[in-house]
């Protein structure tokens, strides 16, 4: 959608507005190609998927990630607050965050009851069945 939305506001610039709006670095690397990338000018990789195995840690970063993309929607609407079409779509998306947020909140929480409630930190339960490997038992 985010794509979309550049797209529309983008295919019909003059190289005067190109100019004007400071587009046109990424005009001369991308034309008017759509290409994902941070604000700051860093391309979308696959680095920037977080993931360890751990369900617990798997499911904090899914939800600090979900609250991360809220944020930026948050200023994306203080930035664009003159453009109904830009904003009802970034409410939407905003919207759609936050309740990502919550259910991996709930997940979260389903695993964490599932587990050995004296220290559920102590163990990855994708990986450790009762023995350390180290030739223990824990």
């Amino acid at each position: 959608m985010i794509a979309t939305i550049v797209h529309q506001l983008t295919r019909n610039m003059t190289m005067e507005e190109l100019k004007a709006s400071g587009f046109e670095d990424y005009y001369v690397d991308h034309t008017l190609a759509l290409w994902p990338q941070a604000a700051s000018g860093t391309p979308f990789t696959a680095a920037m998927f977080q993931s360890v195995g751990d369900p617990i840690t798997d499911l904090t970063e899914d939800m600090a990630a979900e609250e991360k993309a809220r944020t930026t929607y948050d200023n994306i609407l203080r930035l664009c607050v003159d453009s109904p079409d830009v904003t009802d779509a970034i409410r939407f998306l905003r919207a759609r965050e936050v309740v990502h947020f919550q259910r991996f909140g709930e997940a979260l929480r389903i695993v964490q009851d599932k587990l050995n409630s004296k220290n559920f930190y102590a163990f990855n339960p994708a990986f450790d069945t009762g023995t350390t490997g180290c030739g223990c038992n824990s």
